[in-house]
């Protein structure tokens, strides 16, 4: 249903400024989009005042804005939080879905022994394996694999086809997309002249609370203990974690890493995307990680670093503008080696000539 601009800046306790195009609050708003998409019965997002000017560009009849914007060429509705602002006008435009709990269905795999708690969800498909325990509130979508032995706490949700081997862990109100993998073998091999021989793979892996597991990502089991991953780590899809590994609290994971055996990491430590990390570093305290960095050495508390091999910012920035003047350096050492040339030629002519 529309909404008007001042009704949806009364519901967001905000300011409104009616604009320099003589528009008033009456204004009928029929969505919300982003700049690029918006129409003009929409309202968009600016988040910051150096977006501004983008607005210009936009065909949206109203637009959320930072706190002291001031009138525009469109109506405007000034937010402090300007992203939370915007969500709470999504879901007045578009609620979220909100579906019946059906607890456990009768086309889900449940064993006899398994352990689950109350109101939890178990959709069609999915199979909860021998002495598994299910918290309470929980939820295990279509396909999903809960293996033998398997803990997972209260409000945690695992998405269609992820997949936890035997002996998992996994703590309280985590998020486990689709298709994840947790507890597979790890890639760890005795070579000998008859072939690779797989060690042992007796471990597991231990999820703290409040984790987030991105589509397709894997984190391989411990050879003999976990693979663990602190309580408020946010790890993104296509991600690789490979066996006895130990990333601290509050890490962000960035899309496509991958973590090599027996690394650890302290807590608050970024890896941006495509980071790779040899076996057995460690990475300090809210150090971070720049884009497609390959580490292959300890990494101290709070250093930024970037590129392969991964050093600190400040010198790969001196590495990368020296590298942006390589052209015009080797056209001055080109007519410095042609005036060398040509100041040796005089001075053997002169020595003949003497």
């Amino acid at each position: 249903m529309p909404i008007t601009l001042d009704d949806l800046a009364h519901a967001l306790r905000a300011a409104v400024h009616h604009g320099t195009g003589g528009a008033d609050g009456s204004l009928p708003l029929t969505g919300a989009c982003t700049l690029e998409s918006a129409t003009p019965g929409d309202v968009t997002l600016v988040d910051s005042p150096d977006k501004l000017h983008l607005l210009a560009k936009s065909r949206a009849g109203a637009a959320i804005v930072p706190l002291g914007t001031g009138p525009l060429d469109r109506p405007t509705i000034e937010a402090a939080d300007v992203h939370a602002a915007f969500t709470t006008t999504i879901e007045r435009f578009r609620p979220p879905r909100v579906r019946a709990r059906g607890g456990v269905s009768p086309q889900a795999a449940v064993d006899p022994s398994a352990r689950i708690g109350a109101d939890v969800e178990i959709h069609p498909f999915a199979s909860v394996g021998p002495d598994a325990e299910i918290g309470d509130g929980c939820t295990i979508h279509a396909g999903a694999r809960v293996g033998a032995g398997c803990r997972i706490g209260p409000g945690t949700v695992v998405f269609p086809n992820a997949t936890l081997y035997d002996d998992t862990r996994v703590g309280a109100r985590c998020i486990v997309h689709a298709g994840a993998v947790l507890g597979a073998h790890g890639f760890g091999y005795k070579s000998g002249p008859q072939g690779h021989v797989l060690s042992a793979q007796l471990g597991w892996v231990e999820l703290g609370d409040d984790v987030e597991i991105g589509a397709n990502a894997t984190i391989d089991r411990g050879t003999y203990g976990p693979t663990v991953i602190g309580s408020g780590t946010k790890v993104d899809n296509l991600v690789m974690i490979a066996h006895n590994c130990r990333v601290g609290r509050h890490c962000m994971i960035c899309s496509q890493v991958g973590v090599a055996g027996s690394t650890s990491t302290g807590d608050f430590v970024v890896m941006a995307g495509q980071v790779g990390v040899r076996d057995h570093v460690h990475i300090g305290d809210r150090a971070i990680l720049g884009a497609r960095s390959g580490v292959s050495n300890d990494i101290p508390p709070g250093v930024t670093v970037l590129g392969e091999p991964a050093i600190e910012l400040r010198d790969r920035k001196l590495q990368l503008a020296t590298m942006s003047k390589l052209p015009e350096m080797r056209k001055t050492l080109k007519d410095l080696a042609t005036r060398v040339a040509t100041l040796e030629a005089d001075a053997a002519g002169e020595s003949r000539a003497a």
